[in-house]
Order: structure tokens, then sequence, then C-alpha cells
């Protein structure tokens, strides 16, 4: 149970950071780390040319220096690509985009064919893709020769072509065939449409360019929201294979927005607060997991960063958690999305409340100091009302210049959860053992809940505990943690636990054991006695042994409830098992040892008058052969023979049944064989003799 108490005060503190830390933090160098282990080539090479392409747009938006290795294979990949009759707009689409970072060196001749069959592609297109491959190509081939000449002979009869795939919502369709539109595909329109104006010979339209900013008003009417101000677009089309999840739509989003806006005249008229909205998104995700993730989020920053819209300003605390016992400063960071340097301006915190509290602010608007050197907005001390729990604190964010205000864009107010840590004081803590009917003290013990506790008290079921302290906080004030608990744990495991109230300062519990009697079971003997205070909020939260009480309650009566069974830990299964021990029938008394040695006597002295029989008969061994070979098998037998006697010999004293046969079992097939020989021979020999 202590272990269960200890890790709840830890989840407790855990969580309650991690409210207070639900923070936007801009592109840092976490980032940069995941950036390399995501985008790993496999033996030096890449799967795709548009892989590459997120791979060194990545590397060139977190400024990661480009490995040779990995730009010369990408420049022989896009060389292939250009120079190849049978690539498809999209090949030649993500080659030249890979060349915009890579910068290898690309024929004049193969641009020009390029340049003829985009212009085809783009004239015969009905299909969305088709033309954002083919301007989006051309575009490029703009940009990377000023020799080439690339421009759209038709441009505001293509722009018509590809508005034909708009619908009422601001969403696009991917061809005329088909009814399902997206946000997916508005963001590949508008980024194809913005490649159209920009290859146009000649000024377009601008019916046609208002007709297209409204659309752009009324896609963002279909914006999502999160609760903490983060916007984005999601797609909920049935067809899986067109289905795009919140961050590449509203990444393909952003790309037509910012593409669009650039070469245009004049302002989109999109609030500031929803591309902060967009940031935000983007920010909220953290360091995706996924190399395609990764790629969507850092792009699309890339475009927040330098749009003509407004450029997100972010505010962030570098620590959310501050000391008053280590005097912690107040540090706060206004950065770009990806972490640059804001323009001049001024951090004031214009409020601060306490958690779950609607009253005034319990401060007044103060400014906080710049630190050029580290561009860090810093207040060195806490305002006195500031002591240790939770708040939330209000900052507004005020540009030096005018003309920045509208280039930039930042909440007028940025509400961010504060913990406010420090060590409480234990004081006058004491542990009293109470004459039940007089109140008066029998046994009253001082505890140090700083350190190391081993009372040992006694009492009966007419007496009462008490348990007091005092609780302080840095700046004197009275502290009320989340949990304050009495533990009692009696010495068959079974366990008690109180909830020590207070009064101000002052934390006091009383137990009347008359009255807990049958809460613990009448069970007398040993309670361990453990104290627990903690609190988010408190660096010197403890979890306490105090010392031990030995009570004496009556006798249960016959009814009384019982101690609930004690938990199994389901672990102990796999644990050492009890010994088991056999226990085997005594052995039966045995005769003397001289009796026994008296009947081995008496069984050795057939064997001696068989040898005695022998030589009063007069055995000879005339008959005994006397050829090398017949005379090898004759001794060979006699030796089996000798060998079954010396196994009779060992059966008795040493082998079991079972091994003895088995011996028998190869001695019986020798003396066979060598006796079969041996006989044949003995039988030859008697019938030569006979015959003679």
């Amino acid at each position: 149970m202590a272990r269960s108490l200890a890790g709840f005060l830890v989840l407790l503190l855990f969580v309650s950071i991690c409210e207070a830390a639900s923070l936007f933090q801009p592109i840092s160098d976490s980032h940069r780390s995941a950036a390399l282990e995501l985008f790993t080539p496999d033996h030096g090479i890449f799967k795709s040319l548009e892989e590459t392409y997120e791979v060194l747009r990545t590397f060139e938006v977190l400024g990661i220096e480009k490995k040779s290795d990995v730009t010369a294979t990408a420049c022989r990949s896009i060389s292939e690509t250009v120079g190849s009759s049978s690539s498809t707009p999209k090949d030649l689409f993500y080659a030249l985009k890979a060349n915009s970072i890579a910068e290898c060196k690309i024929n004049e001749k193969a641009s020009e064919g390029i340049i003829t069959r985009l212009n085809a592609t783009i004239n015969g297109a009905s299909l969305l893709l088709d033309f954002y491959y083919s301007v989006g190509g051309l575009v490029l081939i703009k940009d990377q020769s000023s020799k080439a000449d690339v421009h759209l002979a038709d441009a505001e009869g293509v722009f018509r072509s590809v508005k034909a795939f708009s619908q009422s919502d601001g969403r696009w369709r991917y061809s005329s065939n088909n009814p399902e539109s997206s946000a997916f595909a508005a963001g590949i329109a508008l980024e194809t449409l913005a490649g159209i104006v920009s290859l146009a010979s000649s000024e377009l339209d601008q019916s046609l360019i208002n007709t297209l900013k409204n659309d752009i008003n009324k896609l963002f009417d279909s914006i999502e929201k999160y609760d903490d101000g983060a916007l984005y677009f999601d797609d909920k089309l049935v067809d899986g294979h067109e289905h795009q999840g919140p961050l590449s739509t509203t990444s393909s989003v952003v790309r037509g927005l910012t593409a669009f806006a650039t070469v245009t005249a004049g302002s989109l008229n999109l609030p500031g607060d929803k591309i902060l909205g967009l940031a935000k998104f983007f920010l909220g995700i953290g360091v995706p997991g996924d190399a395609k993730d990764f790629f969507n989020q850092i792009d699309s920053l890339a475009f927040l960063e330098s749009n003509r819209v407004s450029i997100p300003l972010i505010l962030s605390l570098p620590s959310t958690v501050l000391s008053l016992t280590k005097k912690d400063s107040l540090q706060v960071r206004v950065n770009t999305v990806l972490g640059s340097n804001a323009p001049p301006l001024t951090v004031k915190l214009v409020g601060a409340f306490s958690s779950g509290s609607r009253d005034a602010s319990l401060v007044e608007s103060q400014e906080l100091e710049f630190d050029a050197e580290t561009g860090v907005h810093i207040l060195n001390n806490l305002p006195k009302i500031i002591d240790v729990g939770s708040y939330t604190f209000v900052f507004e964010i005020v540009l030096h210049e005018p003309e920045h205000e509208k280039v930039y864009v930042t909440r007028s107010q940025t509400k961010i959860p504060i913990f406010v840590t420090g060590l409480i004081k234990i004081e006058n803590a004491e542990i009293t053992v109470l004459d039940s009917d007089l109140g008066s003290i029998e046994t009253q013990k001082k505890l140090d809940l700083a350190g190391q506790n081993a009372v040992s008290l006694a009492a009966n079921h007419l007496q009462k505990l008490r348990l007091s302290f005092q609780l302080t906080t840095p700046r004197g004030r009275a502290f009320k943690p989340h949990q304050a608990l009495l533990k009692l744990r009696h010495e068959s495991n079974v366990e008690h636990i109180f909830v020590v109230g207070n009064s101000g300062k002052q934390f006091e519990i009383v137990l009347n054991f008359l009255g807990l009697v049958e809460k613990f079971f009448y069970l007398s003997g040993r309670y361990d006695i453990e104290l627990t205070v903690g609190d988010a909020v408190m660096e010197n939260s403890l979890l306490r042994a105090i010392g031990h009480i030995e009570l004496d309650l009556p006798e249960p009566p016959e009814k009384a409830p019982r101690p609930p069974p004690q938990p199994v830990d389901p672990y102990s299964r796999y644990g050492p098992k009890a010994e088991i021990t056999h226990i085997f029938r005594a052995p039966e008394k045995r005769p003397p040892k001289e009796l026994s040695l008296a009947f081995l006597g008496l069984t050795i002295l057939p064997i001696l008058g068989f040898l005695i029989g022998l030589f009063s008969l007069g055995v000879n061994l005339k008959n005994f052969p006397t050829k090398a070979i017949p005379a090898t098998f004759a001794i060979l037998f006699h030796v089996g023979i000798g060998a079954v006697l010396l196994l009779y010999v060992l059966f008795w004293l040493k082998l079991d049944l079972f091994q003895t046969l088995k011996l028998l079992g190869f001695l019986g097939v020798f003396l066979v064989f060598v006796g079969h020989r041996i006989l044949s021979h003995l039988a030859e020999t008697s019938a030569k003799l006979k015959s003679a």
C-alpha cells in the first residue's frame, strides 16, 4: 500500500505538470535530431525522387548540412529522370523540386524538351493532378533557368479549366467526373492557380482573382478547432484512397494559401488568428514519428514563417514550474514558429489568477525585462502575493513598430498555467495517547517529520491516539496539501487509512479506539504508523514511517466482522516452491554380521566340493584342442563361463536385476557363438577317430 500511495503522489505531480506544460514550443534541436533519425537512406539511396525532395527540403529548413553522398545520389536520379523520355509529369515535378535544393546541372536541351512535354500535358489535361504536376514543373524550370522562356500562352483559359473543379464550399474536386470534394484538393488547386498566375504573360482578369479569394474565405469557414486554439482542416471522405489525415490536409492548404498570396497583390482578408491557429496546430503535434508527417509539419511551418498574410509569433516558457526555494525567475521567449528572433517587442505580465478562482488578478500589470544576449524576457522576482500553488499567468505582447503589426500576428493575451513550488515547513509535530474519559495525556512523543522516527506507543480500546502538526509555505502562509493521510497497518497486513483534517496551519486527527474496534476487526497487536503528506507543489512531500503502537482490543463477539482476505501477489506463483520431503519406510532389522559371514562360508563349500570332486575323478585335458584356432575358441568359451560366474557375484554385491540381465544377454550371445565353434570341432575330431 505504501508503494501505491507513493506512486499516486508521483502520478499526481506528473499529471499536474503535464497540464501546466501544454504550451506551443517553436522548432528546436529535438526536431533536428529526429530528422537525422527519420530520413535515413536505404544503402545510400532513397526510394523515390519525392522522398529525396522531402529529405532535402527538411534539412534545408532545419539548417542541417546536406551530406555530399545524399546530394550526389540525388543528382544522379535527377539527371536520369530529366533525360528520360518516359518520365511522367509527376516524376519531372519532383525531380525539378529536388533540383531546386540540390542545384544540379541540367542540360538546356533537356529543359526545352521538358517544357514542350509539360505544355502538351496541360493542353490535354482533364485531372487536377495533371495540371498540378505540369504547371508546377514549368514554374520550377522558370525559377531555375534564366534562359528558358517559360510562359502559358492561354493562362486565363487554363485558370478557368482548373477553377471548374471548385465547389461552392471552397473545397475542390480532383476531376469533373468525381463528385467528392476535399480540402486537400483545394490546397493543390490553390498552388496550381498560383503557378498559372506566375506563368501568365499578361495580367489575368481581376474578377477571377477576387472570386478565388472569396473561395479561400469559404474554405476557412469550414476549418475545425481544438480547445487550445489550434485550427486544422480535415477531410471526411468515404473513399479511403482519397482520404488524407488532418496533418497532410492542413499542410496542403497552407502550401496553396501561401503560394497564392505570394503571386497576387492585395490582402486575402484572412484574420490573423486563423494563421496563428494553423501554426499552433503544427507545433502542437510535437515531433512526429513518421517521415511524411515530419516533412509536412516542417514544410508548412517554413511557409508560415515567410508568408505574405501574417507571420505568427509564438510565446513560450522554458519552464512552467518555478521554485520559490531556488528563487527561480520567470522567463518568457517570443519567437517565430521556426525559432527565429522576433521583432522588437515588449512582454507584459498583465494578470495572475489562482487556478479555479474567478477572483480579481493577484498582480498588477508589469513589464518583463528583456535580455538581448539570450533573447529572453525575464521577471527576476515573483510578486510577494504569489505563493506555492497553481496559477494562470496572462501575458501580453506589444510590438514596438506599428508597421510590424501588419506583418506579424500574435494573440492579444496568452494564458499559461504556472506551477509555483517550494519547501513546506513542517513544525510542532507530535503524537499523543489520550485517556478516553478525562482527555488527559498518558504518553506524548515529539516527531521530526523531516527525519527518521521510531516511536513506540501502547493503548487499549478505552484510549485515543492524536497526531498533530503544522504546515507553512515559504511566504509564511498556511498550506493545505492535496493529501494528508495517516495509515495504521496491523501485523497481519490489514491496513486502515484516515484523512488528516486541518484548521488553518494546524493539522490534527484523533482516533477514538472505542469507536473503531469493529473497523479494526478486534485485532489486537502491533500496528505500524505511517504518515503521508503530498502535493504537486510541495517539494518535500513525504511518506514517513513514524513508529508503532501496541493495541489491546477486547475479544471479538460471536458475530463480529472478520478481516478481509489479503490480496495475493500474482507473481508469487513464480517464486520458489516449498521443499518436498519424502518419508521412506524404516529399514528392517538385519541379522548380526557374524551370522551373515557364516552363511557366506556355507555357500562357498559346494564350490570347494566341486573342485575336490574333479581332482578325485582324475580330470585330464587330453581332449583340449591343440590347433591354434580351435584352442582359441576353447579358451574363450571357458573365459565366458567364468565371466557369467563373475556376473553372478556382481549381481549379489551391487548390480540390480535389469543391469544383470542386460550384461547376461551379451555374454549369452558370445557363449553361443564360441561354444558352437568348439563343439563343432570336437564333433569332427570324434568322427574322424571312429572312421579310422
